[in-house]
This record gives C-alpha cells, sequence and structure tokens, in this order.
C-alpha cells in the first residue's frame, strides 16, 4: 500500500493521479495508522515550511514521519516535503523543521525572479536507480522560492542552477526528495515516480 499524506498541504489529488497512471493504487490520508501500516509513504506539499510544520504537528504526523524514517521505510518526499526534512527553515524566520537530515532551508539569491516557477534541468550528480532511464539534464517543474542546503553534501544526487546551484534531489536510507514536482514534469516525472515505487517494490538501490 501508497500512503499519500494528507496534512492540508494541496496538490494531494494530482500525486494520487500520476501513481494511478503508473497503475499503483493509493490512500490520501492524515491517520497516524493508516500511514504507519504503509509499505511506501510520500509526503508531499506546497507553501511556507512554517504552515506545513504546524500541520504536521496539529495531524500528530510529526512522531509518524520520524517512526517511518528510523524503521528505514521507503519514504519519497516533494518540494516543501524535501525542506521540511532539513533541521532549519529560514522560510518566516527561525522555523524548526523535521531534522532528519542536518542543514539548512534558505532563500533563492537576490537579483533573480522569485519564486522560481517553471521548468529547470537536473544535473545527475551520481548514478542512482530514481534515476534510471532519465537523461542528465532532463527538464523538471518547480515552484519555489527556498532551497535545501544540506550539512553533508553526500546526500545531494541532483542540482539545479537558478542563481546558484541548488539541491534538487536527495537521497539518504531509503528517503528519496525531490525540490521539482513529478506530477507536474510530464512524462520524465512519472518515471521518476515509476523508479522510486519500483525501487520500493523490489526493495534494490537503496542502501
Amino acid at each position: 500500500m501508497i500512503a499519500i499524506i494528507d496534512y492540508g498541504a494541496g496538490n494531494l489529488h494530482s500525486v494520487a493521479n500520476a501513481i494511478a497512471n503508473l497503475g499503483y493504487k493509493s490512500i490520501i490520508t492524515g491517520k497516524q495508522n493508516e500511514i504507519l501500516d504503509a509499505q511506501v509513504v510520500i509526503l508531499p506539499g506546497v507553501g511556507a515550511a512554517a504552515d506545513a510544520m504546524a500541520s504536521l504537528h496539529n495531524a500528530g504526523i510529526v512522531d509518524v514521519i520520524r517512526r517511518i524514517v528510523q524503521e528505514n521505510r521507503p519514504f519519497l518526499c516533494i518540494c516543501i516535503g524535501l525542506q521540511v526534512l532539513l533541521s532549519v527553515s529560514e522560510e518566516g524566520g527561525e522555523q524548526k523543521c523535521l531534522g532528519v537530515i542536518p542543514g539548512r532551508v534558505i532563500k533563492l539569491p537576490e537579483g533573480i525572479k522569485v519564486p522560481h516557477i517553471g521548468w529547470n534541468q537536473v544535473k545527475q550528480l551520481k548514478p542512482h536507480p530514481v534515476f534510471a532511464g532519465i537523461p542528465d539534464n532532463t527538464n523538471f517543474y518547480f515552484v519555489h522560492s527556498y532551497y535545501a542546503v544540506p550539512d553533508n553534501n553526500i546526500a545531494v544526487i541532483g542540482t539545479t542552477d537558478y542563481g546558484v546551484s541548488f539541491c534538487s534531489v536527495l537521497t539518504q536510507g531509503k528517503i528519496v526528495a525531490a525540490q521539482f514536482h513529478p506530477e507536474k514534469s510530464g512524462t520524465w516525472g512519472l518515471k521518476f515516480y515509476d523508479n522510486f515505487l519500483k525501487m520500493a517494490g523490489e526493495h534494490r538501490g537503496f542502501s
């Protein structure tokens, strides 16, 4: 079972529809027991880190996510879902996040149009099964004003240039996280989802 975490962030049905187009079944849920019963968990998101963290706390999902990470379950995080994995976000002031991956989330530099909206390339820094069949420098769809800066660059497997070279894909254990929206990224976005779900189902490619 694939659980898409519902914490009021929106964009959930687009993710569910993308997965359904690949032939997978999922549920959209904010229920702790249903999330914990799932074999694969997806944390999508749009909006600001402070709002996302407040919603996750109010829904009692923060401890659920930490348990998923501790138990090393397949966990896919999208957009703000990636950002809240880090220790702190500067969006809206100092916002404490999940602290799963040490690091900070900071604003895109001055002098460029923010938010960063539209198609941009993802440079693959190292081979990874989530990139299987996806050409290097493929375009994906972004919508964001802040970006993640992990303390340890070993987690970063994809970067994108927009005023600065920023982390657009990272992995740690069975976590895969993308700053872009695969569900808005056409054929290659679906391929990204399919690669992750195949990795999760076949237990390959994860450390």
